[in-house]
């Protein structure tokens, strides 16, 4: 009844529409006036932000990688150098089926299976629009055959990049290290922004330590790109700063020469200058050839150089840890005299051997008769095992390890480098913490002569060996020389001094280094063999580690051992003896005595350090193309004839 009063009365009816217009009226000035808001913050408030937006739907920010810095060595020869070469790269997003576009590549492109798990390990990590590397270091024919299809493959392009190489190959390669692709644990930790665009990292050696001043600092360019995001022209560009050169102490040419001389036998030489701390040699046998890790290296590859019984992956300079026998007798003698146990002249008689007080057991010494009455000067000259059993048992352990600790023995040289072992200095707390044992007498015994617990590397023994040249007053190794950046002047690396060995006495330096001294200069020294006719002073002392135990009456006789099982020879010395310029240490794996195997390496690395060419003719013979060759192992291969009583320790 009210409805049909409604529709009977017009003024009603006018007045309820003139209310829905109204109201429909203010909604759409609402809506406008919301819409116009909504415009106003578009073009206006947020201007900026969307403008960016359309921007990126046409420019893009491509990262650009530094050239890394190059590596020379002290003569400036190049030792690391930046090769250009092709690779292919895809960027996912402008591919439709990645799996498929991969297959078709490999009938263009010779892909292993290291390449695609890299490059599929880097698509799950990198952002779809970042060009990621299938393939690098492609080869002339592969280029061709993909710039002929290059139609068929959208989203993947072939880029020039400078490419890591090494131009000594397999010669420097424990010194240097090697880059190679930079995998997923080392993404996470790098800096992303610094490392955008780059593809390989220092792995080991320099090329780790020195990671920050070779990489350099990425640049970038703005290019425009079209609908299938080809790239059109460059906008903007920030050109990256290269990574700085640097220059090493080591010595191309001599580091040859030492790897000639240690020839085909495992081992190590590392030589220093003991003033400067400046590494000239450091050289491990076998080596690889660190090209092959630069791009990724197969599994076939890896396998084989993983699985070589001689381990030429394995840094012995660096990492090798071995018994340092009758190297460490100067060591004794000299803790012998700081702590008064002994005086340089008292003498002793030193039989066949040594026994306890109060014990049973014969510890023998490598001479069957014994030497008889000997001093410390005969000690180290003909390198008495005896006389250092008793002084041995004279000083005890902890003194031993607290003296001996002193030339870095069983700790880090801190060379820059990567990857140092500790090697061992034993002592009775040491022994109690590791095996929860106590300390036997016996074991200090042999302790006396480098053997038993006791471990150092050969680099350990050259710092120790510098330590003695200097006089207690050692200087922490080094491979920097200098750093290289552009437009700058050559920045030189400062030494710097290890803590000095304390000794009673600058009396005691002079006795042990004129002891070291007749060993290679007088006719009954151990290394009389190469120092007879050098040109210069030089102090060594010879040693050998074994490589298994004897039992107590058992006899050592190398010809019945099998060859693996031959002891390691050691040789460590500095010259010229009165103005110390290069300290060596020298271990020839089972090499059998130091006289025999690692004194002629160390000989012909000093002569070629400190003669000059006319002496180096004299010494060695005039050079013809066949000869030359072999001048620097021929010494090492001559020691056939060495005296029976020389081929000792």
């Amino acid at each position: 009844m009210a409805s049909r009063d409604f529709l009977k009365n017009p003024k009603l009816e006018e007045r309820f529409f003139r209310a829905r217009v109204y109201m429909v009226a203010f909604l759409v000035i609402c809506s406008i006036f919301v819409l116009g808001v909504r415009l106003f913050h578009l073009q206006i408030v947020s201007n900026e932000h969307y403008a960016t937006l359309s921007q990126e739907n046409r420019v893009r920010v491509v990262p650009l990688a530094p050239t890394r810095g190059l590596i020379f060595d002290r003569n400036l020869k190049l030792l690391a150098d930046n090769k250009s070469s092709y690779q292919i790269e895809i960027t996912p997003v402008q591919v439709d089926d990645l799996q498929q576009i991969v297959k078709q590549l490999a009938e263009y492109i010779e892909l292993e299976e290291h390449h695609l798990k890299k490059f599929f390990e880097d698509v799950k990590r990198k952002q779809s629009f970042e060009a990621i590397p299938l393939k690098l270091n492609l080869n002339e024919i592969e280029v061709a055959k993909f710039s002929v299809n290059r139609h068929r493959f959208p989203g993947v392009e072939i880029t020039a990049r400078a490419n890591r190489f090494y131009p000594f190959s397999g010669l420097n390669t424990h010194a240097l290290g090697y880059v190679g692709r930079i995998n997923a644990d080392e993404a996470q930790k790098l800096d992303k922004q610094m490392y955008s665009g780059t593809t390989h990292v220092g792995k080991v050696g320099v090329e780790k330590f020195y990671e920050n001043l070779l990489h350099g600092e990425v640049g970038y360019q703005h290019i425009e790109i079209n609908a299938q995001g080809r790239k059109l022209r460059v906008l903007e560009k920030v050109p990256p700063t290269p990574g700085a050169d640097i220059v090493l102490s080591i010595d191309a040419r001599l580091q040859k020469i030492a790897q000639e001389s240690l020839g085909e036998r495992n081992g190590s030489v590392v030589a220093m200058d003991p003033v400067t701390g400046e590494i000239l040699v450091f050289v491990s046998t076998p080596t690889f050839d660190p090209n092959l890790f630069v791009n990724g290296i197969s599994s076939k590859q890896y396998s084989l150089l993983r699985d070589d019984g001689d381990r030429p992956l394995f840094n012995r300079a660096l990492r090798g840890q071995y018994p340092p026998g009758s190297t460490i007798k100067p060591m004794m003698a000299l803790a012998g005299l700081h702590y008064g146990a002994t005086w340089a002249g008292e003498t002793m008689y030193a039989g066949p051997y040594y026994i306890l007080p109060g014990h049973k057991r014969k510890y023998r010494d490598w001479k069957k008769g014994g030497h008889g009455k000997v001093d410390m000067y005969k000690a180290i000259i003909q390198s008495c095992d005896v006389y250092f059993y008793t002084l041995a048992t004279e000083l005890g352990i902890d003194k031993i390890s607290e003296f001996l600790s002193q030339f870095n023995l069983g700790s880090r040289t801190e060379l820059d480098t990567w990857g140092e072992a500790k090697g061992l200095m034993p002592s009775v707390q040491w022994k109690k913490a590791v095996y929860g044992q106590p300390w036997y007498p016996g074991e200090t015994v042999i302790t006396g002569i480098g053997q038993g617990y006791m471990l150092a590397t050969p680099l350990q023994l050259a710092v120790a060996t510098s330590a003695i040249a200097m006089r207690g007053q050692g200087v922490r190794p080094r491979f920097l020389r200098a750093t290289r950046r552009q437009a700058q002047a050559e920045e030189p690396a400062s030494a710097t001094a290890m803590p000095t060995v304390n000794v009673e006495s600058d009396l005691y330096w002079d006795q042990v280094i004129s002891a070291m001294v007749d060993v290679a200069h007088k006719p009954n020294g151990t290394a009389f063999r190469i120092g007879k006719d050098a040109k210069y002073k030089i102090a060594g002392k010879t040693g050998t580690a074994q490589v298994f135990g004897l039992a107590e009456d058992e006899e050592y006789e190398e010809e019945n051992v099998a060859e693996k099982l031959r002891d390691h020879g050691l040789f460590i010395a500095f010259a010229p003896a009165d103005d110390p310029r290069i300290a060596i240490a020298v271990i020839v794996e089972n090499g059998g005595s130091g006289s025999k195997s690692a004194a002629p390496v160390a000989r012909v690395v000093m002569d070629h350090f400190l003669l000059s060419k006319e002496e180096l003719t004299a010494t060695y013979g005039p050079k013809n193309k066949a000869q030359k060759n072999k001048d620097s192992n021929s010494l090492a291969n001559s020691s056939a004839n060495i005296s029976i009583n020389n081929a000792v320790n």
